[in-house]
């Protein structure tokens, strides 16, 4: 038989700032020609790399090169985890079957779960991607509620399936001549460093929560009742935005008083990533949502996910007559595989790995900050960081193009990084779990080396000092503490004297 060319059409991101053209690649293969979609997207269009194999927080192309993941959270627990490999192998010899027979694997999983969330989050519905645990979440909050309004945050992403689209502004906003839903209301961001409150404001927390209960008013003026409010516990693809503490409590209560529900997307941030707690949302002291989704990191890449709600909700969801059946969320091979995440998350103690870790790696791109004009924020919990680019520190201008610069040439070195936010000038650091200080070493001194040939080319210097603006509000910093968020939100950098003295007798490690 004849081999023929197989075309796949791999297109690169289409949006303001990119104006290259799209890759056609090609592969060898002994089939018909076919194409992928042209929406398709892949890591470094313009210059994509095949991956092969991957071992911990690595990656091996085609020709054996290795390169550090600093993407991937979906391979939690380290790519192909022997503990993880094992326990999917061993069920799948003895039984896969869908959660309409018994099986103890489920039990076991859901009580494991369910030990690591607050009492009232007590029964789960076991479904396939992060995607599908959202458009459910959705679904049982109008149920409960009779309402159909959602409130969504600025720069938000749920998922792809079309009731989620409507509630994330970071796709929705791409579509030509796309009009929002009626019943979709967006707030604003709570970004304390590029949204409309800040870190020199003195109560963001009430400030972005107001914005919320403003929202919810107008919806009722015109007839309309907010079902749900869902936020991203810590806005991944909006830019690593770490919200205010004290806001998800502010927003319940506006949330709930309008006969609503707290919806807390927990798929890119869950299961330890933030170092000091398990989820994410539990950054915001003694708060509880109504619902969490789980998905990506739950299954270290197997397609799993579940949602996670109250009695109440679960049962006004069963007294709406309508059965609900997953033919694979819950099987006993998924089950299995999600049991066996757990063990090593905590046998291996990634949890406190990503605490130590992420803090050095913070650590460490403080000083970038302090050296490069280009750095505007650091910001980050645990092993979920991420360092915005700026051309203007006064004017927070979008370092988008250095940004893109800065990831094709960590490419170049062998490390796998990306770029997000809604101007695409966050760099994002989310690796998997087993990432070492070693690894955050030589990240950060490639980053610095960039940053200096960039800087150099482009003829910047670090000023002497720079403003900041909040609406009304003005004031001096010195270049080390602009874009520093104190005592107002969670996980951001704080910059002390004393700070300052040990950090600028700390040099990268060989």
């Amino acid at each position: 038989m004849a081999q023929e060319v197989v075309s796949a059409h791999f297109p690169a991101t289409k949006n303001q700032d990119d104006h290259h053209d799209h890759q056609l690649l090609q592969y060898q293969c002994i089939k018909t020609p076919f194409s992928f979609s042209p929406s398709c997207k892949v890591f470094f269009s313009h210059d994509p790399i095949k991956i092969v194999r991957a071992k911990g927080q690595y990656m091996y192309d085609e020709n054996g090169v290795r390169y550090l993941d600093c993407i991937n959270n979906v391979a939690h627990v380290g790519h192909s985890h022997p503990m993880v490999v094992k326990a999917g192998a061993e069920q799948m010899e003895l039984l896969n079957t869908n959660s309409r027979f018994l099986h103890d694997n489920l039990v076991q999983y859901a009580q494991r779960l369910q030990a690591t969330l607050p009492e009232k989050l007590s029964v789960c519905y076991f479904v396939n991607s992060g995607s599908e645990a959202n458009d459910l979440a959705l679904r049982l909050a109008w149920e409960y509620t009779g309402h159909k309004d959602v409130i969504t945050l600025d720069n938000a992403y749920h998922g792809h399936v079309s009731s989620l689209i409507n509630i994330s502004p970071y796709k929705f906003h791409q579509l030509a001549n796309a009009e929002q839903s009626k019943s979709v209301h967006v707030a604003l961001s709570p970004d304390l460093y590029r949204g409309n409150y800040r870190q020199d404001h003195p109560d963001p927390a009430t400030a972005y929560a107001d914005d919320v209960n403003n929202l919810i008013q107008k919806a009722h003026e015109k007839g309309h009742k907010v079902a749900a409010f869902i936020a991203e516990s810590l806005q991944s693809c909006g830019g690593q935005v770490i919200p205010p503490a004290g806001y998800f409590q502010k927003v319940a209560q506006h949330v709930h008083q309008a006969g609503g529900l707290f919806i807390a997307d927990e798929v890119q941030v869950g299961f330890g990533r933030v170092g000091t707690h398990f989820w994410a949302f539990q950054l915001q002291e003694d708060f509880v949502p109504d619902i969490v989704t789980m998905g990506k990191p739950i299954g270290n890449g197997h397609p799993m996910s579940c949602v996670v709600t109250t009695r109440e909700v679960a049962e006004a969801f069963k007294n709406s007559g309508m059965e609900y059946f997953n033919t694979f969320g819950g099987n006993p091979v998924s089950c299995a595989i999600g049991l066996a995440v757990l063990d090593v998350i905590e046998k291996e103690d990634l949890q406190g790995n990503a605490l130590r870790v992420g803090g050095y790696l913070m650590r460490l791109l403080e000083q970038q900050k302090e050296k490069h004009p280009l750095v505007g924020d650091i910001r980050g919990r645990g092993l979920f960081v991420g360092a915005e680019l700026v051309r203007d520190r006064v004017k927070l201008t979008p370092a988008t193009a250095e940004a893109q610069d800065i990831i094709y040439k960590l490419k170049e070195q062998h490390i796998l990084l990306s770029a997000d936010g809604p101007h695409r000038n966050v760099l994002k650091f989310k690796p998997p779990m087993c990432f070492s200080e070693e690894d955050a070493d030589m990240v950060v001194e490639k980053i610095d080396q960039i940053l200096t040939d960039i800087e150099k080319a482009l003829g910047l210097q670090m000023p002497s000092t720079v403003h900041t603006e909040n609406g009304s509000h003005k004031r001096n910093v010195q270049p080390e503490e602009n874009g520093c968020h104190h005592s107002n939100g969670i996980g951001h950098s704080r910059d002390t004297s004393q700070h300052h003295a040990s950090q600028q007798n700390k040099r990268l490690r060989p």
